[in-house]
């Protein structure tokens, strides 16, 4: 196969979920209907918590960021897998690819950023309740979103600087349903082993790390509730932990899934699946996890829903 340059290549082919066209129309159905409940969903977390004083604290702040962070990560992925399915077209431009590559190590970064602060956030109100609104202020809060969309930003745009060094096979299939970073550099046609140290260095530095922080975060909090006498009170403050430990073991044990997955098998079908939990399966449970777990936050809701019956 001829060899030419990474600018000349005008387009690149993607494998998509499967290619029997008679599962077609069940996939477009699925993924929409995916698509369309997770944005709603996440929607709903936004407007409860924007809505309701009671829930402007920094937990709900952090919340509702990481609905809309969801929200954009599907976005990211999902429109451009249903313009395909229908056009039944497997092409998505270079100019295209390279954007999708950027904007999703960005949404997938915040996600991890976000359930680390999130886990900070739970840490400091059960282990240091006294200063709890001292530390977790609203100026230092944004200071931590915005740090963190911050550093994703450039870490993404020089694996983006990185990439477009190197060059790509005319006719160039990649091996997903959408153009990811690490399925990208096993299709280049150059080396990629400065792409490679990068990619392991920044998934220590923006994957491990975050983890490893959740990680401590909760270690202190069994810690701190070890020491309680009350029983009553080690359920309270634990309790306020339920939901976001349901979202961590979720967003991480799919996206472990579909390392091992690849790791064991080198069925695209398998990688495939596994890669929809994560990208598309849990952004849309994130919403019924928080309302359902979350007294206040299924209390707002159940309010606007009940204030917005008699306008239907």
């Amino acid at each position: 196969m001829e060899v030419e340059n990474h600018t000349k290549v005008s387009e690149f082919f993607l494998r998509g979920l499967s290619e029997d066209p008679e599962l077609q129309p069940f996939f477009f159905g699925m993924l929409l209907f995916m698509y369309l409940v997770t944005i709603l969903g996440n929607l709903l977390i936004i407007l409860a918590i924007s809505s309701d004083s009671h829930l402007h604290t920094p937990m709900y702040f952090f919340l509702a960021n990481l609905s809309f962070v969801d929200i954009c990560f599907t976005s990211t992925i999902i429109p451009k897998m249903l313009v395909n399915i229908q056009a039944q077209s497997k092409a998505i431009s270079y100019a295209q690819c390279f954007i999708q590559v950027y904007f999703f190590m960005i949404f997938a970064g915040m996600d991890n950023f976000l359930l680390t602060v999130m886990a900070y956030d739970r840490y400091v109100a059960i282990c240091r309740p006294l200063y709890y609104t001292v530390i977790m202020n609203p100026r230092f809060c944004g200071f931590l979103v915005l740090m963190s969309l911050l550093l994703l930003f450039w870490v993404s745009l020089l694996h983006i600087l990185l990439m477009r060094q190197l060059t790509f096979c005319t006719g160039t299939e990649i091996p997903h349903f959408f153009c990811e970073l690490a399925q990208m550099l096993k299709v280049a046609c150059s080396d990629t082993l400065i792409n490679i140290i990068f990619l392991y260095v920044a998934t220590a530095l923006l994957g491990v790390f975050p983890f490893a922080g959740i990680l401590f975060s909760y270690s202190q909090i069994v810690s701190s509730l070890m020491r309680m006498s009350s029983a009553v009170g080690k359920y309270k403050a634990f309790s306020t932990c339920g939901s976001h430990l349901c979202v961590v073991s979720l967003y991480y044990g799919t996206s472990l899934g579909v390392y091992l997955s690849s790791a064991v098998t080198h069925s695209s079908l398998h990688n495939s699946v596994a890669s929809v939990m994560y990208t598309v399966v849990t952004p849309m449970l994130n919403p019924f996890i928080y309302s359902l777990r979350n007294k206040d936050v299924k209390g707002t809701l159940g309010r606007l829903l009940r204030q917005g019956a008699p306008c239907l």
